[in-house]
């Protein structure tokens, strides 16, 4: 008798936690909201720069190919850091050996004619404006291959910028909501959930061109960065 009460009793206090539990899920299930979403976009001017170009050699033997780029490469990091750039602004982003084929003839394996080695470099400036001369100055100093430009924000500058389009795309949410609500008869009480999203696409130029002939006395070469747009966005669940 004892064991049967007992098991009633557990039995009744599971069905009301049960009942507690569907009374609250249903409480949340008849919340009404209304759910915006809004976007906003910041445009502004990069404050990083990135430059990427390479020192390619050629010869038969394929230490004399490497020794050679070496040797250019050297002077190349050594005339930058003379010219203020700072030693951790220069990072070596690739290093390759290939072997170049002479044109085969009928089945007879092709035999390899040199070895292609390229050494390839970025330097991070932090002052824009000093792009054309950094590549101006690489150029002279050997550098014989382009790569690509990249304009990019410091970090500080993307969180600043990324502030500014949250703001904007929260303010265009909540002008939304307004609108809605008021239509509808009804007053926003709160927030329920809120999403948020931002992004931004550096200037970007691949393969720049080099003019390995001209003289160092002609006029810097001209590169202009462009503007960078900074998105962001945002979903709010408003409660009514």
């Amino acid at each position: 008798m004892k064991g049967t009460i007992r098991i009633l009793t557990l039995g009744l206090i599971v069905a009301l936690a049960l009942v507690g539990c569907a009374s609250a899920a249903s409480e949340t299930t008849n919340e009404h909201v209304i759910q915006t979403t809004g976007t906003g976009n910041v445009i502004t001017t990069p404050d990083r720069a990135q430059v990427t170009f390479a020192v390619q050699t050629e010869n038969q033997d394929v230490k004399l190919a490497q020794t050679e780029n070496a040797v250019k490469m050297s002077k190349v990091r050594d005339v930058l850091l003379a010219s203020g750039i700072p030693r951790d602004a220069l990072k070596t982003t690739g290093y390759n050996i290939y072997p170049i084929y002479e044109d085969s003839v009928g089945l007879l394996k092709p035999k390899i004619k040199t070895y292609q080695v390229t050494n390839r470099l970025t330097v991070t400036l932090h002052d824009i404006n000093k792009t054309g001369e950094v590549i101006d100055t690489a150029v002279a100093s050997g550098i014989n291959q382009a790569d690509s430009i990249q304009f990019m924000l410091s970090d500080e500058k993307s969180q600043q910028v990324r502030t500014e389009a949250l703001k904007e795309a929260v303010a265009r949410a909540k002008s939304d909501a307004d609108t809605i609500s008021a239509a509808m008869g009804t007053v926003i009480r709160g927030v329920q959930r809120a999403e948020t999203g931002s992004s931004y696409s550096p200037v970007y130029f691949q393969n720049y061109a080099l003019d390995n002939a001209a003289p160092r006395a002609v006029a810097e070469t001209p590169i202009q960065s462009g503007d960078i747009t900074v998105s962001a966005s945002v979903t709010i669940t408003y409660l009514i």
